[in-house]
């Protein structure tokens, strides 16, 4: 029997227009008659996809690195508002990120209704959505076991007494005694001055700084990370308490690049051997890793480095330089490489899958929730906080706009 489809995911083994179902497997007739469009579309226009490579790299490392020189170049004098729009815009790009260019793509790959989620082991699970989950649980088990650490070693952590117990009275609020604890060192590195508030209206206690540490001049960047004010010389368990954070902080910004960088390999190798979308590809995707980079940078800015450490460069090099060398790779593959077939659709949908998890916990949990809902120095300002949420339902919006077309 002869069924009349399209290429095939092992088009080297499978003739789609000369089968036997007798003796075909039957992995390879499903997937050629649901992967229709499949196969290497590449059309020419080189030249053009050359051009993307350099366009990509300039314009997303501008966007990556601009957030970073603004805060170690204070010079630049710039804007608060600039600064605010840049770090929580970029916050809601990478929700949008999560859900629109990586779950629903993970289901374009290996959903029920695809060649891989129809055939062999695939097809008795709903794995995209599992690993997406297992994704979110391990990233929340990494986050909470890094700060049960600095809890326990350092004996710093919520200030506040357990509820159970100030609902029981059975221990007569044992986190009070912490607190105590806390105040009272601070007291003794301030020589006991516990009164004097700092010009955003908090005692020096809650901002890290002693009355003998050199007062830090108001910046224009929001306090997000309090510790990069701590005097570290001066101070011994809070110096300790801030290195460990400040690996916390590292660790997390880790994971979220890496999530990020898996999906900007995927649609790097597709854009050097896509067809007739290139024309509208192209355009969407400099957007695209623009506002990603904007995103990843102005995370990276709030994160207290080293004046003279090279790992903020080092990162956002990585960033920039990741979906150039991706679309070269794709256009030196751009005669064998299908970005449709059976193995490129289990790799990249896992791939898909695991970033979309690890977006979706860092977007809500570590960008939305702690800058807004569990952030101790949060700005009274109204103004200010209608300014940053509608910066990131702006990310957010025109995010999800761009996965029309990428």
């Amino acid at each position: 029997m002869k069924v009349l489809s399209v290429l095939t995911a092992t088009a080297d083994t499978f003739d789609p227009r000369n089968v036997d179902l007798t003796t075909a497997n039957v992995r390879d007739v499903i997937c050629a008659l649901t992967l229709a469009d499949s196969g290497n579309e590449y059309n020419g226009h080189l030249g053009a996809r050359v051009s993307s490579i350099f366009v990509i790299l300039i314009v997303s490392s501008a966007a990556t690195i601009f957030p970073v020189l603004a805060k170690w170049f204070p010079r630049l004098k710039l804007p608060l508002y600039v600064y605010l729009f840049a770090r929580y815009f970029g916050a809601g790009v990478i929700v949008a990120t999560a859900f629109i260019h990586l779950l629903d793509p993970a289901y374009d790959e290996i959903g029920p209704s695809t060649c891989v989620g129809m055939t062999g082991g695939w097809a008795v699970y709903s794995w995209c959505p599992a690993i997406v989950l297992t994704s979110v649980m391990i990233i929340f088990l990494m986050d909470f076991a890094a700060e049960w650490y600095v809890e326990a070693k350092y004996g710093i952590g919520n200030p506040h007494p357990d509820l159970e117990e100030a609902i029981t009275r059975a221990g007569g609020g044992g986190g009070g005694s912490q607190a105590e604890r806390i105040s009272s060192h601070h007291q003794r590195q301030r020589g006991g001055n516990d009164d004097t508030e700092d010009e955003e209206g908090l005692p020096p206690s809650c901002t890290g700084r002693g009355d003998d540490s050199p007062v830090r001049t108001k910046s224009a960047f929001e306090k997000r990370f309090i510790e990069d004010a701590v005097n570290v010389d001066g101070l011994d368990v809070e110096a300790a308490a801030v290195q460990t954070a400040f690996r916390q902080q590292i660790a997390g910004f880790l994971i979220l690049e890496f999530g990020i960088i898996f999906h900007s390999v995927i649609i790097g190798m597709n854009l050097g051997v896509s067809g007739d979308e290139f024309s509208t590809l192209y355009p969407v995707l400099v957007f695209h890793q623009s506002f990603e980079g904007l995103g990843i940078g102005a995370r990276m800015s709030s994160i207290p480095f080293d004046s003279r450490s090279w790992l903020p460069w080092i990162l956002c090099a990585l960033y920039g330089l990741t979906t150039p060398v991706s679309i070269a790779i794709g256009l030196g593959l751009r005669t064998t490489y299908n970005p449709n077939s059976f193995t490129a659709n289990v790799v990249s949908g896992v791939f898909d899958a695991v970033s979309a998890g690890i977006l979706i916990y860092s977007g809500l949990v570590e960008l939305l929730a702690r800058d807004f809902i569990f952030n101790p120095v949060r700005t009274r300002d109204g103004k200010r906080i209608v300014f940053m949420l509608v910066s990131v339902f702006l990310g957010a919006g025109i995010m999800s706009l761009l996965g029309h077309w990428a």
